[in-house]
């Protein structure tokens, strides 16, 4: 991760849900003090953003490519 941070156990594997304005959640989470994992990320495939729920499992918020 940008933050240097490295796998460890139970904290890489993720589960993604598809979002139609990526920046307007990442405003919203930042606001509500949710911890992001990474700043939004952009690829050939779209965009994603990696937050912590509650108990610090990942969850990615994605949109594709032409959302």
């Amino acid at each position: 991760m940008p933050d240097g941070a490295q796998p460890a156990p139970g904290g890489w594997n993720r589960f993604v849900l598809e979002v139609d304005d990526l920046d307007a959640h990442a405003v919203a989470l930042r606001a509500a003090g949710v911890r992001l994992r990474s700043d939004i990320v952009s690829g050939p495939g779209g965009r994603q953003l990696l937050i912590e729920d509650p108990s610090g499992n990942p969850v990615e918020l994605f949109t594709p490519r032409g959302k």
